[in-house]
């Protein structure tokens, strides 16, 4: 089995990467990334820009893509900044992909994700889920979790007074509401890609806790 994924480097790709590279179902992964990754027998690395995306590249020609593409507003230093990342790029991914012929695709999305949402950051993890489900997928999985747990590469003041916040009422909080792992998140995307069930499937966060 072929896999892409989109944000390898992130908290929750870096485990998705992980577990497939250690999968004996996947025989290779094709990682999208702005930088290079550590060389793998089953690795493609593919260093590219999303703003140019190749159209015909022969790797597009896979079973599955995963796609835990994501940023913050601060970070991406503008609400449209953040808009590109996290709903323009993973549009672009699928559609790519629709057209090469892959039938499966898994995002990491957010709790809370409403295309009628008044919060940015729902807004446009609902927008994105919204337009998914138009391209087509024979198999589309929908990862919502809440608060992302693990050691990132990049320091994120809110989210972790958040953690150790929920860490500490965590008996008192419904599931739902609890940290998400990373490695949790990324096993259910995993999961979702190896299997490919036919439709729409929505992966809720408190079956990720």
């Amino acid at each position: 089995m072929k896999v892409i994924l989109a944000g390898a480097t992130g908290l929750v790709g870096s485990h998705v990467l992980k577990l497939a590279l250690a999968s004996p179902e996947v025989d290779k992964v094709i990682a999208l990334a702005r930088h290079p990754l550590p060389a793998h027998p089953k690795l493609l690395c593919v260093q590219l820009d999303y703003e140019t995306l190749p159209e015909n590249a022969e790797w597009w020609h896979a079973d599955a893509v995963i796609c835990t593409l994501g940023t913050t507003i601060r970070k991406a230093g503008s609400s449209q900044a953040f808009e590109r990342v996290d709903h323009d790029y993973p549009l672009m991914v699928a559609e790519h992909a629709r057209r090469a012929g892959v039938g499966t695709y898994v995002l990491n999305s957010a709790l809370g994700a409403d295309p009628q949402s008044k919060f940015l950051y729902n807004r446009t993890k609902g927008r994105v889920e919204q337009d998914l489900r138009a391209l087509g997928f024979g198999s589309l999985t929908i990862a919502r979790p809440g608060l992302i747990g693990g050691a990132r590469n990049e320091f994120r003041l809110g989210e972790r007074v958040a953690a150790v916040l929920l860490k500490v009422t965590a008996p008192l909080l419904p599931r739902r509401l609890r940290v998400n792992p990373a490695e949790n998140i990324a096993r259910e995307l995993i999961t979702a890609a190896l299997n490919r069930e036919p439709g729409e499937h929505i992966i809720q966060s408190e079956s990720m806790v």
